[in-house]
């Protein structure tokens, strides 16, 4: 293997940037046609313009999208469903990664998948926010799991759950939430959530809810 493809695999699974690309080629005279070979063949994946990820068959190491949604756009913070899932709150598998982000909301199609981002609240886009380890090498931002479910709540429109009971069967029958899952959720962050004045009745069902579980 040439030394370029060698320095290449040593990216591993974190997210690439073109400039860093043209450092690796420095001494090619026309980088950007090395480029596009790589992109011809596969060894490298486009995520968005100036931005690739080093094909799994090289690297030997699995894309992980935690990373990759962060990168995408941001400032963001992995949650809602695919946060909930990636926990084992919810037992469906869920292919598009669901994020939070303090700009406007958005859905990007990529090679890699697709990853929807909803625009939540300055005040409470850092509660219960994470820096996690990925496989692989790298950290990304993931929703611990009570933010995830508070973001789920404040996030879905018409919600109709009135009561703590009323709370519990849509966590049961709607989200398909495992209750005997419930020790994971962190009660302060479900507080600070209420206490940001955002949906206060329905996060107090929640929290009312959860305790009951726990």
């Amino acid at each position: 293997m040439r030394n370029a493809e060698l320095q290449l695999k040593s990216f591993g699974n974190i997210p690439v940037m073109h400039q860093t690309l043209l450092s690796v080629l420095n001494g090619y005279k026309t980088p950007n046609n090395k480029i596009s070979r790589w992109l011809e063949e596969g060894v490298l994946l486009p995520v968005k313009r100036g931005m690739y990820v080093v094909s799994p068959e090289l690297t030997g190491k699995p894309i992980v999208r935690l990373l990759v949604a962060n990168l995408l756009y941001g400032p963001s913070c992995v949650s809602l469903d695919y946060a909930l899932w990636h926990h084992g709150l919810i037992p469906e598998k869920v292919l598009e990664v669901t994020s939070v982000t303090t700009r406007r909301s958005q859905t990007l199609e990529t090679d890699v998948g697709r990853f929807s981002y909803q625009h939540l609240p300055d005040g409470l886009y850092p509660i219960g926010l994470e820096s996690v380890a990925v496989e692989g090498g790298g950290y990304c931002l993931l929703a611990a799991p009570a933010k995830a479910l508070c973001d789920r709540l404040v996030l879905s429109r018409n919600l109709r759950v009135h009561s703590v009971k009323s709370m519990q069967y849509f966590l049961l029958d709607d989200l398909r939430f495992d209750a005997d899952e419930s020790g994971m959720i962190n009660l302060e962050i479900i507080a600070a959530y209420r206490q940001s004045g955002h949906k206060t009745a329905l996060l107090g069902n929640l929290y009312e809810a959860i305790k009951q579980w726990q």
